[in-house]
């Protein structure tokens, strides 16, 4: 069985972020439960923001067209982040990701299963032939891991290859994405992922 580690991509550039949460059950077969339970929130984007408390960023999964659809994230599938601040002109008003990876890995039986799943900045799907619609560019990711080993089950975000999106974007969203960017390295992205990643496993 692979590392779920092995599924985050390489740190090159930028910066990199980390948050975790953990949570122990009193057996194997318990912390199965939640693990499955966990998984499923974390395929379940739309309600990321009711995880993540009254504060957070607002999250909905698109068709292509970048309308609202309610299912279950698979390969492939594009999402925004509505964030609480001014939005890129790019993205009208929202950041744009695309899911590029996801892998599960689930038996009760063994000592340990996972899911990762990796995100991307892309385009708006208004506009997909201009620019990256995030503060982050394209060469970022996120990984978002669920993970049982035994009896301890955790959840975790892993942004890696942070940089801000200042290239080939008109003036404005260069300032307000360079002043995301740095704002979000300096630490004030992590209450929305340790929020998320605690409701994941908590609520």
């Amino acid at each position: 069985m692979n590392n779920p580690a092995d599924n985050i991509p390489l740190q090159t550039e930028g910066e990199k972020t980390d948050v975790i949460h953990f949570a122990d059950r009193e057996s194997v077969q318990e912390a199965h439960h939640l693990f499955l339970l966990a998984k499923d929130r974390l395929k379940d984007i739309s309600q990321w923001h009711v995880l993540s408390g009254p504060h957070s960023a607002r999250f909905a999964i698109t068709n292509a067209a970048g309308n609202e659809v309610y299912k279950i994230a698979e390969k492939g599938d594009l999402f925004y982040i509505n964030l609480p601040a001014p939005g890129p002109l790019a993205g009208d008003g929202k950041e744009w990701v695309r899911i590029e990876a996801i892998e599960e890995v689930d038996d009760a039986n063994a000592e340990s299963e996972y899911i990762t799943m990796t995100v991307r900045p892309v385009a708006s799907p208004m506009h997909p032939d201009k620019a990256t619609a995030h503060f982050f560019s394209h060469n970022s990711t996120s990984t978002f891991i669920v993970e049982r080993y035994k009896n301890h089950v955790s959840a975790a975000v892993h942004g890696r290859n942070e940089t801000p999106n200042n290239k080939d974007v008109g003036l404005y969203d260069t300032v307000r994405n360079t002043i995301i960017a740095l704002a979000a390295r300096e630490g004030l992205s992590g209450p929305q992922w340790k929020s998320l990643v605690a409701g994941i496993l908590d609520k």
